[in-house]
């Protein structure tokens, strides 16, 4: 472990310690990899504003294509939201969607993410429906 002592300001030093972690297999790699991502929404209220909702810690989040050309309006927790967005590749990863007040499961794909353009934090996410392979 190597530390780096770095100085802030005159009076206050911060050290910060180091650790390198090395691949030892590339089972352990491949095995992470492989974890399923999954996250749980409800069905947004009628009359709530985008704005309220992100005060209370929610996320204003739409599904795509799930009956059709119907969308479906949703919201999910912003920091368990934030936590998802650590490993997900938008157009490239499936998630897993969990909405227990309509009793729907499946797998969708992140579509977009909006953010504030220089607060970066996050206003709004799109998912869109992946059929299953039959």
């Amino acid at each position: 472990m190597k530390y780096f002592r770095i100085f802030t300001s005159r009076f206050s030093p911060l050290t910060i310690d180091f650790v390198v972690i090395y691949k030892k297999s590339n089972q352990l790699y491949s095995e992470l990899s492989v974890m399923p991502l999954s996250i749980q929404c409800q069905k947004r209220p009628l009359n709530t504003k985008p704005n309220a909702l992100r005060r209370e810690g929610l996320l204003p989040t739409t599904l795509y294509g799930h009956n059709g050309t119907e969308s479906m309006q949703l919201v999910v927790d912003k920091k368990e939201a934030a936590l998802m967005l650590r490993d997900v590749k938008v157009n490239e990863t499936i998630i897993n969607v969990d909405i227990p007040d309509l009793s729907w499961k499946g797998e969708v794909i992140l579509k977009e993410i909006q953010a504030h353009p220089w607060k970066r934090s996050l206003i709004h996410l799109s998912f869109c429906y992946v059929l299953p392979n039959k």
